[in-house]
């Protein structure tokens, strides 16, 4: 394996990216890094085509507000405003060559690292005691959990977080598509976040991700008398240069894992897990009987 990529301590919880929601964590600083230079760029090219914010808001969906939020750095723009705005702009590239930048600031600062080592992952494995796996959560399903977060997240940082987690979803678009294994423990399933509505749509969207080729979900049945998961849950990344790489949470503090020791002990852990959950076929047909009953 490479050199340590980090081992880091952070402030954790319910964000974008992090999947192993407990708490709300602290906004990002407003006008910070990257989203204040993107608002410069975006003021620059709005004032050369001599266009008000309001003229930009109605050609791209937004309040004049809301734009001039967007140029002061305080709130963070959407990929698809982004592109709208660069051919307004006639900005030439330049606004959409930020646009991977800015998504990722749409995570807490703690969790930005193992976002962008997520994203260049060629495996990964996540064991989810707590709520449905980020990568798997529908947006009705997640925005069911920002909205629950105490203390509790404004509108605008709710929008913020449910967009990142689905932007995190191009994961599975990705060519080649990485190796991904779920193992859920089944409380999760049972747990109605957002209505049982909610959850219906949840649960389908684990099925359809079930049937990829390159996905297994696994369930940990409650009444395992083994379960190798009780310390939380823990995300497992391989990188496409070899470095494998562990995310934990508890409660308040999230890390990075780099050190081989820390990471083979979690790997050992998985592999357990594995083992003692249903296979991917038996969870299936779990999922199919909690749908026939909701």
């Amino acid at each position: 394996m490479s050199e340590p990529v980090r081992e880091s301590g952070g402030t954790a919880a319910a964000d974008g990216g992090s999947d192993h929601d407990t708490e709300a964590p602290d906004p990002p600083e407003p006008g910070s890094g990257v989203i204040r230079v993107f608002g410069r760029q975006l003021k620059r090219f709005r004032l050369r085509a001599a266009l008000e914010r309001a003229d930009v808001g109605a050609g791209t969906g937004y309040s004049a507000s809301t734009i001039a939020a967007f140029e002061q750095g305080r709130r963070v723009p959407p990929p698809r405003f982004i592109d709208v705005a660069d051919e307004l702009l006639d900005a030439g590239g330049v606004l959409r060559e930020m646009k991977e930048e800015v998504a990722r600031a749409q995570f807490p600062a703690f969790f930005r690292d193992a976002a962008r080592l997520e994203a260049e992952a060629v495996e990964l494995h996540v064991y989810a005691n707590q709520a449905v796996p980020g990568l798997l959560q529908t947006e009705d399903y997640a925005r069911a959990v920002f909205r629950m977060m105490r203390p509790p997240l404004d509108d605008a940082t709710v929008d913020e977080r449910v967009a990142g987690r689905l932007a995190r979803q191009e994961f599975f678009e990705r060519r080649p598509t990485p190796l991904a294994t779920f193992v859920i423990d089944e409380s999760v399933l049972n747990r109605p976040i957002g209505g049982r509505q909610v959850l219906r749509g949840q649960l389908e969207r684990l099925r359809l991700a079930g049937r990829k080729r390159t996905v297994d979900v696994q369930i940990m049945p409650l009444d395992r008398e083994e379960n190798a998961g009780p310390a939380g849950p823990f995300t497992l990344i391989e990188t496409g240069d070899g470095r494998r790489i562990a995310y934990v949470e508890v409660q308040s503090a999230s890390r990075l894992l780099t050190e081989r020791a820390s990471v083979r002990s979690l790997e050992t852990k998985y592999s357990s897990l594995r083992a003692q959950a249903l296979t991917p076929h038996e969870s299936m047909a779990y999922v199919d009987t909690l749908l026939g009953e909701l």
